[in-house]
């Protein structure tokens, strides 16, 4: 029998249980996949937590990389022994099998190895909308992001340096900064002890910035907004310190015609057609060797609760992956 961690009410980490679980076999549309490596996200402690709403008793984790076991009616463009990652499926990655819409997966490249995968696949794909659709960056551009050294942020410094793009990378810590540079974060501030828009003026000549990417929320708000030049765009994508207050839109006014946006991954790649194509950007860069995702933390799956201890106590950096 299939195990997985489960929650059946929201609370901290320990509310994370370890379940057997009856996975059966794949309906219409769907594949059963054997997971062999599972990332943990800051989306996945909103959900435990309960600020993001879900029916319980849930599963939990979105992003995985495995092997096909079984295909149900209907998918013909996968074979059992496939290798697959998915990162907007169903919640439920965290477990040792499952089904899996087939529209949800992409299949893996000779290459890209699945703990590979299932490190970068919802953080290189957050990147990549972010980047690449939501305030597509040109070579020359100067940015702010926020949490510079975590899961997403060290694929934002890689892929950021790929597109001569120079990025001012916040972060707090100095081995975090260390960290940020070695990856390809041209400047880096540590907020903890500094005055980040300060020193973001200071950097840009008094410019600032056109585009400010933040995960961090309430930590870093409302004073991203005065990293920003004249009609320039605050990207908030999470809000690992809590949501970002309520806001007056005479306020955007007043301080420069500015853009506010809160975008998810689920809405960039709704369909597969966009899924694959985001991914096939993602996987190019890393088979050229621009981007070198880092599972810099494992647990054992049945250790869920440990990996979120570590993960919103701020002591981990890059990707952390549970393994089954």
């Amino acid at each position: 029998m299939a195990q997985a961690i489960r929650f059946h009410k929201t609370g901290g980490p320990e509310v994370l249980e370890w379940e057997n679980v009856d996975v059966g076999a794949p309906g219409p549309g769907e594949v059963r996949v054997r997971n062999t490596a599972i990332g943990v996200n800051f989306i996945d402690t909103y959900q435990r937590s309960g600020l993001y709403p879900l029916t319980l008793p849930s599963g939990l984790g979105t992003e995985a990389a495995g092997v096909v076991e079984a295909v149900g009616a209907g998918v013909d463009w996968l074979s059992a022994g496939d290798r697959v990652a998915s990162c907007t499926s169903p919640l439920g990655a965290y477990s040792t099998e499952r089904n899996v819409p087939a529209d949800k997966l992409v299949k893996l490249p000779d290459g890209i190895e699945d703990r590979t995968a299932a490190a970068m696949m919802l953080k290189g794909l957050t990147v990549q909308y972010l980047f690449r659709q939501t305030y597509p960056l040109k070579a020359g551009d100067t940015i702010v992001f926020h949490a510079a050294a975590g899961g997403v942020g060290l694929i934002a410094c890689q892929w950021a340096r790929a597109l001569g793009v120079t990025m001012i990378g916040t972060v707090s810590s100095d081995a975090k900064a260390a960290l940020a540079r070695e990856y390809g974060c041209a400047h880096t501030i540590v907020y903890t002890r500094e005055n980040f828009v300060e020193r973001v003026k200071e950097i840009t000549g008094g410019k600032r910035v056109p585009v400010v990417y933040d995960s961090i929320g309430k930590d870093t708000f409302p004073a991203s907004l005065d990293c920003l030049s004249p009609r320039g765009m605050f990207v908030s994508f999470g809000s690992s310190s809590g949501p970002v207050p309520p806001l007056s839109l005479m306020t955007l006014s007043q301080k420069g015609s500015l853009y506010v946006t809160r975008p998810t991954l689920f809405t960039y790649a709704a369909n597969h057609a966009a899924l694959s194509a985001m991914a096939s950007e993602l996987f190019a860069l890393v088979q050229a060797g621009k981007i070198k995702p880092d599972a810099r933390q494992t647990f054992a799956l049945k250790d869920a609760a440990e990996a979120h201890r570590s993960l919103e106590a701020r002591k981990t950096t890059g990707a952390t992956l549970l393994l089954p």
